[in-house]
């Protein structure tokens, strides 16, 4: 016997997407893990691990490289399993990979810091007391000038401040004539000819500085002069090109 279908009864036709639901489960476990790695490097990076103790910042930082590197490892992964599947749209995709370069970026740069604190709290028998650790160089907006950090350390035996004043010179050339500049005379940041520190760990020098138009600078010279019972100096002299290169 068939069945008569009612007039007024309604049909509702569905539609099958295949792969939509895996898709839109995909991209939303991507951006899951992009949103909570970011946000976790990020409160790294605004931490900036510049404790009052070596020894803590030194530990902290062992354990959040390791579990940002555990975190970054499950993210691959998943990036790893979406391609495979191409079960996400292309944007997504890129926006994942450019997420995972940050992340290699960000760890590389822990680890770098990590490298720091220990070789303050572990130095070779060569490498103790009051040191000229680096110098850097970043050109800034205005044609000319830079924002540059010096930072000095103290290693090994810092269980008690130490304390001196450091000159820094930039040496060039100007129509053809070696000449010295001191740091005072290009930064306003820098007022004496000898900059005072005091620190346990290490401290950090920063400012801008101008070069004049007709001066082409060749090396940067930074002596430190520590005073007192830990009396010692530490000198070393910086290529302007190694530092600026990049």
């Amino acid at each position: 016997m068939s069945v008569q279908r009612k007039p007024a009864e309604e049909y509702v036709v569905v539609r099958h997407r295949p792969g939509y639901r895996l898709r839109r489960t995909a991209i939303l476990l991507v951006f899951t893990i992009i949103a909570a790695l970011t946000g976790y490097a990020a409160g790294l990076a605004q931490g900036g691990f510049r404790f009052s103790s070596a020894e803590e910042s030194s530990q902290v930082l062992e354990s959040e490289v390791e579990k940002l590197r555990e975190d970054f490892r499950e993210a691959r992964q998943q990036l790893i399993n979406l391609e495979r599947g191409r079960a996400i749209d292309e944007q997504a995709l890129n926006r994942a990979r450019k997420i995972i370069v940050d992340l290699e970026t960000r760890i590389a740069s822990l680890q770098s810091d990590l490298i720091f604190y220990k070789n303050i709290m572990a130095p070779s028998e060569a490498s103790k007391g009051l040191q000229v650790d680096s110098v850097t160089l970043t050109p800034s907006r205005t044609q000319g000038a830079y924002d540059f950090k010096l930072v000095l350390t103290q290693v090994g035996n810092n269980k008690s401040y130490i304390s001196g004043v450091v000159a820094v010179n930039v040496i060039g050339l100007r129509d053809r004539e070696k000449e010295v500049i001191a740091l005072r005379d290009l930064s306003e940041d820098i007022e004496d000819l000898g900059v005072k520190f005091r620190f346990r760990y290490f401290q950090d020098v920063e400012g801008t500085l101008a070069l004049p138009e007709d001066f082409e600078p060749i090396e940067i010279q930074v002596v430190a002069q520590a005073e007192g019972r830990k009396s010692s100096q530490a000198e070393r002299t910086f290529n302007w090109d190694d530092l600026t290169e990049n």
